[in-house]
């Protein structure tokens, strides 16, 4: 069975530290979009919740979950391993 690709959690983690420290001090000076950033950091929290929730989903039913750090590395493991031991050949 393939695993399910999820974002993995510090994509979450560095959204929220850039609205919630650099975004909402400026938010702040402009009371017209203030309310609409603490929706949108709500929002990213309540997607990190559900995604919890489907991690935990996936691991009662035996379902692997293969986290992203990236759009560019579809098969991250397999080809690190290969690069990592071409360097040895060269």
């Amino acid at each position: 069975m393939d695993p399910i690709p999820l974002p993995s959690h510090i994509h979450y983690e560095l959204l929220l530290q850039l609205l919630e420290r650099q975004t909402t001090l400026a938010g702040d000076r402009r009371p017209v979009i203030q309310d609409q950033l603490h929706q949108l950091i709500i929002t990213l929290r309540k997607a990190l919740a559900q995604q919890k929730q489907l991690e935990a989903t996936c691991e009662r039913h035996h379902i692997p979950v293969d986290y992203r750090w990236s759009l560019n590395e579809p098969n991250s493991e397999s080809q690190a391993s290969k690069d990592f031991l071409s360097l040895g050949q060269e």
